[in-house]
């Protein structure tokens, strides 16, 4: 430890690397305030909790994370020239990898608002801020006043070559089978975000409690912190229930609750419970208690009296809300190719929840272009993930995607991305839209399946099918129900909320939810052993419909062709400021996408417009023939001949000898500078020097025998007799 001017920094040895938590140099007015450093990546971490004016029935907690540009030594790419207001989506899925673990660890109904901000100051190509601002966020809190069950620490776990790899750097990722992002406490994993390259769950279960051993020197830190700095925590006032009221509440509704609870229907048994609480509103009036004021405590008792039934049914009988035991999948519904002018498209349903998953394909110039602290870069393959209020009923503002729609978005597109061809294969970019038409646990994983199906309609030729489930989990003391395809009020009220998502061959993503204090990995084993069972149930319905991808792409997806032609004609096809090329787009509506190795990608609206832009692309590709007749522009003119353009770039002699079957003075009286001519190749040599005859076109269009051997003879002055070079030397002589 090492105290200067206030400032109190603590350090670990995380793998070979110096951990370093400091507090006190900046940020001293907020309640916690952490400098977390490995390497050159430092990330500030803050949490302030303010009083609120008003009672809430829910927990007041915003968390943001903020990549500054500054940190890797670059200035915004954008107009403004500085951060804006609205978060990337990379900073919203950290900001939100951050809050999922710690939300569970703060008193219910807290009455304060918290607010945790991470904000990277430096950034290094070697260690990932997100992590460093995990659990700088648990550090920020211990210390601090706010009452905060930890702490807990955020690590990334990599496998390269079936080892194991401690916060691998961005180059360490990219020959790793997996990344997982896991929170976990001594006891628990309490959160985990994963993409996988079709890993088993055997794997994923081993690297959770692997990682869980590697987090405690960073818990071991915090606690070290908090013994020198740690401010006493605030005591939050209990809420307590009155009796009488809970015991009447309780006998008024017990019963028609456990009734409206067993009605399988979503709509129909929200209805049920309406009409429960009404007639508990009711009851109570009857016995003279004031409803108004004590509307938040009977709200309570009631929510607390459904949770309570539904869990002990589960518990008791291994019967959900539906009627289905703890295992059993909802019947599966699937629709491809269902919209007619859409590139591709699906219909998934699974119970009540149902996805519209829809495709589209673009050119190379459609990607995404993305300004990170590790400079700009582009993203080929994008899902969308809409969550409509008409979903569940609801009627409200519609508004930009929401934190949860961008999360579930790039869970899907994780879970998706490993089936992909590879952009050199396949260089079209590619947008997933999912609406989610109706929602009753877990759109996201519907999301995953109906994606899949709709890229295959699409006739992208992913490798396999990939479908996603999300597994529950009721813990009654010592006992844990690992529930399968859970229900949105499964959800609600149980303990967890595991995503799954893979392939036959094994895992691509994963996403976990809990509302506890964590979850013993062992449970999380079987529950990753359930979910293969209900992964390989839906992938068996989903071949069942569409097995492979089409064939053919749709007529009106963007069709393709790529050409390769010598590098050094990539500025023929250009033309001088772009010309060529913007004449080949408007004149068939392709785009045309050039690489520097001379690969040219061409995407066009149709068939006949491809073909068109192909033949207009290779023109300029095109290689002399001998032999060959072709209509040139005269270039130049010399003593001994006229040079010809007869391609895009591509120039021959035209020897004196060979401009006219009679025999020629002045090369000026028979051609004239861009002169249009019509000459035969009559020679290329090895060097690219391109020989041509008009004297060849004017004999074969007279029906004449030209004899090309004879005709063939090196560039240059003309040497082929002594009287040419005697008519030469009195020219110069009388000049």
């Amino acid at each position: 430890m090492n105290d200067f001017k206030n400032c109190t920094r603590l350090t670990t040895n995380l793998d070979g690397k110096e951990f370093i938590l400091e507090t006190g140099r900046m940020a001293n007015q907020a309640d916690g305030a952490v400098w977390v450093q490995c390497g050159d990546t430092v990330v500030l971490v803050t949490a302030v909790a303010q009083a609120l004016d008003r009672e809430v029935s829910f927990l007041p907690l915003t968390v943001n994370y903020q990549e500054m540009s500054y940190a890797a030594g670059q200035i915004p790419g954008n107009y403004f020239r500085r951060e804006i207001g609205r978060p990337s989506d990379r900073e919203t899925l950290v900001s939100r990898v951050i809050d999922r673990p710690i939300r569970p660890m703060f008193p219910k109904k807290f009455p304060m608002e918290i607010q945790v901000i991470a904000t990277v100051l430096s950034s290094d190509p070697d260690n990932d801020p997100d992590v460093l601002a995990l659990t700088g966020a648990s550090a920020a809190l211990h210390v601090s006043r706010i009452p905060f069950a930890g702490p807990i620490a955020g690590i990334r776990v990599g496998c390269i070559n079936g080892e194991f790899v401690l916060n691998p750097s961005y180059k360490d990722l990219a020959e790793s089978t997996l990344n997982l992002v896991m929170a976990a406490s001594r006891d628990a994993v309490v959160m985990v975000e994963a993409g996988a390259t079709f890993v088993p769950e055997s794997l994923i279960a081993k690297a959770l409690e692997w990682g869980q051993q590697q987090i405690i020197p960073l818990l071991d830190l915090q606690d070290q912190l908090r013994e020198s700095v740690g401010k006493p925590k605030l005591v939050p006032k209990q809420n307590v229930i009155d009796p009488e009221l809970s015991s009447l509440v309780r006998g008024l509704a017990l019963d028609k609750l456990e009734a409206a609870l067993r009605i399988p229907e979503k709509a129909a048994r929200k209805e049920a419970q309406k009409g429960v609480h009404q007639e508990v509103l009711q009851g109570l009036v009857e016995r003279c208690v004031d409803i108004q004021l004590m509307g938040s405590q009977i709200n309570e008792i009631l929510e607390a009296l459904e949770k309570e039934v539904m869990r002990a049914r589960i518990h008791r009988e291994n019967v959900r809300l539906d009627g289905r035991n703890l295992t059993t999948v909802r019947p599966i519904d699937i629709q491809v190719g269902l919209l007619p002018r859409t590139h591709g498209s699906a219909l998934f349903t699974r119970g009540e929840t149902k996805a519209l998953a829809v495709a589209t394909m673009g050119s190379i110039r459609d990607e995404q272009r993305l300004d990170t602290l590790g400079g700009e870069s582009t993203k080929r393959f994008m899902l969308h993930y809409n969550f409509p209020p008409y979903c569940v009923g609801e009627a409200r503002m519609l508004r930009g995607p929401s934190r949860r729609e961008i999360g579930h978005g790039q869970l899907a597109e994780r879970a998706l991305t490993p089936v992909l061809p590879q952009p050199e294969d396949y260089p079209f970019t590619l947008r997933i839209v999912s609406e989610v038409m109706e929602s009753n646990g877990s759109s996201s994983m519907a999301t995953v399946c109906g994606a899949s199906l709709a890229l295959m309609d699409a006739g992208v030729p992913i490798t396999e099918a990939v479908a996603g489930i999300a597994m529950g989990l009721i813990k009654e003391g010592d006992d844990y129900l690992v529930l399968t395809d859970i229900l949105g009020a499964e959800d609600h009220l149980g303990d967890m909320d595991f995503k799954v998502a893979g392939t036959v061959a094994g895992i691509t993503a994963i996403q976990m939810d809990i509302k506890i204090g964590g979850i013993p990995t062992n449970v999380l084993s079987r529950a990753l052993d359930q979910a293969r069972d209900a992964r390989l149930h839906i992938l068996e319905q989903m071949n069942a419909v569409m097995d492979k991808p089409r064939e053919e792409l749709s007529p009106y997806a963007p069709q393709l062709s790529v050409v390769h032609i010598n590098p050094e004609k990539i500025r023929e096809v250009i033309g001088p400021g772009g010309k060529t090329v913007k004449a080949i787009t408007a004149a068939t509506g392709a785009s045309v996408d050039i690489d520097d190795s001379g690969k040219i990608s061409i995407f066009a609206p149709t068939k006949e417009a491809l073909n068109m832009a192909v033949d207009m692309v290779t023109f300029y590709n095109q290689v002399p023939e001998i032999g060959k007749d072709y209509t040139g522009r005269v270039k130049k003119i010399i003593e001994f001949g006229a040079v010809v353009e007869i391609l895009p770039g591509v120039e021959g002699l035209v020897h004196v000898s060979q401009l006219d079957t009679a025999r020629v003075e002045q090369v000026a009286d028979v051609v004239q500078l861009g002169q249009e001519l019509k000459v035969k190749v009559i020679e290329v040599e090895p060097s690219g020097r391109v020989r041509l005859s008009r004297k060849a076109v004017i004999m074969e269009e007279r029906g004449e025998e030209f004899d090309m051997a004879s005709a063939v003879r090196p560039s240059g002055p003309r040497r082929d007799s002594g009287r040419d070079r005697d008519r030469g030397r009195n020219d110069r002589q009388r000049r």
